[in-house]
């Protein structure tokens, strides 16, 4: 008998007067773990155990995978949402008909769940301790001499280093990857039978998405339990899955055992999902990339960062976020910046734009920065743009899109307000946007859609180089695609400079003509991207690319 039934499940929204409701998720059925056997040799790569599984859920955004896990945990917006058919049977329980009390009980309890960003799902006023500790004082009553005990248990059985120290650290005071095992520890505090973790390892760098992953397997043999995986990426699921549920527009459209659906998917969509991993090559420049003439350098840059602040005299003690980086972007190129979270990719993006304080030498266009006041640097802020991480931050959610665009043509263009509405559907046009919804906000557009929106925004100003940083790392696989086909036909069309910051190799490989792999501030390796990438030189990097998942 399986833990979990789900069995043609819907789930629909009631819509505004008038209108009527429409199914997002419609009549989806399947199990998770039960008696039946998993062997290693039929699943390909999961626990191998008899009794419980990891269960895959995959899918493109907005396919309904994330509403089906919220179904299961009863979080969904009720009454705004409703079921119209379906059940959730978990051990003879119909979770669906529960009273509100009993289900708040299963919650964590027995059914425990990692959220998709753990930043947003922490409490940033509240310290690693007393979060972890607030779940087991309401589920398991504890003393609070017994709630630290077993709290630095957690945060050690999720190998968080120092768990002393940080028991009284705050949720922005952790790394990616430290913030992520605190929400496996709060996951696993009352040894649920079920974990349904939902996009755990979207966004960290293949080292910590490969240890994350190692560690839900390590904890899925200790504990005994079932686990449901959310993802889009495919890498994950074939690293960690034993079998795979394919969900496209709401609806199931395939499922089987991880090796069977990698090496014979019947469906087209998951043909398509398997077959949309970034693929391709850099632009073809005009000449020998030496022969090019250099856009932006960097010659001996530092930056430092003071570890405290004291009330009388100077800081003695600094951090070296980056140590002597010398670089030369060739015009017209893609330089690939790659390394893990904190080796100081976006901190080098962020002094090369003179957005910190920085010492050594920075050139534009044969031009020294360094000794330009704000009021002299100004003019080349146009020249010099940039496309952050999550658009869903960068973009105010307080301007429509017309106004998030036209902003910086206010402040450098001149132009009238006829010739800027004119250059932003010109633009929104150009990244494949209709210019029709510019007066929209920026939530009622996808996460791909932002981007472009975030790309539109910089290019406006029509710069000579372009900083992305990790511009396609929580995207799709198929909307990735796009993105990075789009930078490629500007980069043709334009002739734009790009410094491509990621910890996807997939996207660095597609997308750049020189690859420099960054540790602890340094630049390790540099050189073609070929060469980068077929024979790594340093261990590093070695270490890096023996990472990847897929």
């Amino acid at each position: 008998m399986a833990l979990l039934s789900v069995k043609n499940l819907s789930i629909s929204f009631h819509q505004g007067k008038g209108e009527s409701s429409a199914d997002i998720v419609n009549n989806i059925s399947f199990d998770i773990g039960g008696t039946t056997d998993i062997s290693e040799a039929e699943s390909g790569s999961g626990s191998g155990e008899k009794g419980y599984e990891t269960v895959a859920l995959v899918g493109e955004s907005g396919s309904g995978k994330s509403l089906t896990a919220h179904a299961i945990m009863r979080l969904l917006p009720y009454p705004a949402a409703f079921h119209p058919g379906g059940h959730i049977i978990f051990e003879d329980r119909d979770l669906l008909t529960l009273p509100d009390r009993t289900m708040r009980d299963i919650r964590g309890s027995e059914i425990g769940m990692i959220f998709q960003e753990p930043m947003n799902a922490l409490n940033p006023l509240h310290n690693v301790g007393k979060q972890i500790g607030e779940i087991l004082k309401v589920h398991r009553k504890l003393s609070v001499h017994k709630i630290e005990k077993e709290t630095l248990n957690l945060l050690r059985q999720v190998h968080i280093k120092d768990p002393g120290d940080k028991l009284k650290a705050y949720p922005h005071q952790l790394s990616g990857g430290q913030r992520q095992r605190v929400m496996i520890a709060m996951a696993l505090a009352n040894r649920p039978k079920l974990l349904i973790a939902d996009e755990p390892t979207t966004a960290l760098d293949v080292t910590i998405q490969k240890e994350i992953l190692d560690l839900l397997k390590e904890l899925q043999r200790e504990f005994k339990m079932s686990i449901l995986l959310i993802t889009h990426d495919l890498g994950v699921v074939k690293y960690s899955a034993d079998r795979v549920l394919v969900m496209q527009r709401g609806e199931l459209v395939e499922s089987g055992t991880t090796q069977a659906l990698f090496s014979n998917p019947q469906h087209g969509y998951t043909k398509k999902l398997i077959d949309n991993r970034p693929k391709g090559h850099a632009v073809e420049l005009p000449t020998n990339i030496h022969e090019l003439p250099s856009i932006m350098s960097t010659e001996s840059l530092c930056v430092s960062f003071p570890k405290s602040k004291p009330l009388f005299g100077r800081c003695k003690d600094f951090f070296h976020a980056l140590k002597n980086i010398n670089i030369t972007l060739p015009k017209g190129s893609t330089l690939g910046i790659i390394g893990e979270s904190g080796s100081g990719k976006s901190t080098l993006a962020l002094a090369m734009l003179r957005l910190i304080q920085s010492s050594g030498n920075i050139k534009f266009e044969n031009k020294s920065l360094n000794n330009l006041n704000e009021n002299e640097i100004r003019p080349l802020r146009s020249d010099m743009q940039i496309v952050f991480q999550d658009p869903f931050a960068s973009l105010s959610p307080r301007m429509s899109i017309e106004q998030i665009i036209r902003e910086g043509l206010v402040l450098h263009s001149g132009l009238s307000d006829e010739g800027i509405t004119k250059q932003v559907i010109d633009i929104m046009n150009e990244v494949g946007l209709d210019p029709t919804t510019r007066h929209r906000y920026p939530h009622e557009f996808s996460g791909g859609q932002r981007q472009r929106i975030a790309i539109a925004r910089a290019l406006v100003l029509d710069p000579k180089i372009l900083f992305l940083d990790e511009p396609t790392s929580a995207l799709d696989r198929t909307v990735q695609m796009q993105v990075i086909n789009l930078l490629r036909e500007l980069q043709l069309t334009r002739g734009i400079s790009y410094i491509f910051i990621s910890h996807d190799i997939h996207v660095i490989k597609a997308l750049s003509h020189q690859i420099a792999v960054m540790k602890a501030g340094e630049i390790v390796e540099f050189g073609d991207t070929k060469s980068v990438l077929n024979k790594p030189q340093h261990t590093y990097t070695q270490t890096l690319f023996s990472a990847t998942l897929d």
